[in-house]
């Protein structure tokens, strides 16, 4: 399947769906010129490759004919392709899509709440004085995620020393703002085997929200980040 010529010329850039006919789901959001919108499908047929979104699309096939491909904006340029692309993924969510990545920018732009918004332009300079850890979550984290979600992505699995021991409460950080604070109750260790079959004991905490502590949520502790540092961890007070 594919697009006459004269139909490409006039599409330019645009935005697609690929829709599960037996429920009317949306599978698949992509962007693009061209043929890019069957470049899916032809896939799933001519290349051996695995994965989620070319095994739904043989699925479909096999038990009830054909994707629907539907383009949903089109005469666009890349910059407005990028933006609905990323719009759309957001709102309808990673984990219902078969989509591998988050559209651009969707951590710094993204969908966010009024809290999220606040905390990222509006976000005052805060003093901590108990003794804590800052974790640096900014690879896992993402805007909207519950206090659950949060405490799963901050509690490890770290790589820590005894001074671990004199630390009361863990911060959760992403880009210089505290998004949550977890009062620690516990450490325990855990084994963990790095891509290159190392395995290394590291340590993981056991805690709960610490809403006495709430205060310093939205909080910008940037000034405690030095340039350069990739450590995840940063002590305070201890």
């Amino acid at each position: 399947m594919e697009f006459p010529h004269s139909v490409i010329e006039k599409l330019n850039f645009y935005v697609y769906l690929l829709i599960d006919p037996r429920t009317d789901e949306v599978f698949y959001v992509g962007k693009g010129t061209g043929n890019r919108i069957f470049s899916h499908l032809n896939a799933s047929i001519k290349k051996p490759i695995k994965s989620e979104k070319l095994d739904r699309i043989r699925e479909i096939r096999c038990k009830c004919g054909e994707v629907k491909h539907i383009v949903l904006r089109h005469g666009l340029t890349e910059k407005e392709a990028f933006e609905v692309e990323a719009s759309l993924i957001d709102i309808l969510g990673l984990t219902a899509l078969t989509n591998v990545v988050s559209g651009v920018e969707s951590n710094e732009r993204g969908i966010m709440s009024t809290t999220d918004i606040i905390a990222q332009y509006a976000a005052h300079r805060i003093i901590i004085v108990e003794p804590s850890i800052l974790i640096i979550v900014n690879k896992l984290y993402r805007y909207g995620m519950d206090s659950n979600e949060i405490y799963e992505i901050t509690r490890g699995n770290w790589v820590m020393g005894i001074r671990r021991e004199l630390v009361k409460y863990a911060f959760s950080v992403y880009h210089g703002v505290v998004r949550e604070v977890f009062k620690i109750q516990s450490w325990f260790p855990v084994e963990v085997t790095s891509g290159t079959q190392k395995t290394r004991k590291r340590w993981r905490f056991n805690g709960v929200v610490s809403k006495e502590k709430s205060h310093y949520i939205g909080g910008d502790i940037s000034y405690y980040m030095k340039k350069g540092n990739q450590n995840p961890i940063r002590y305070l007070n201890c």
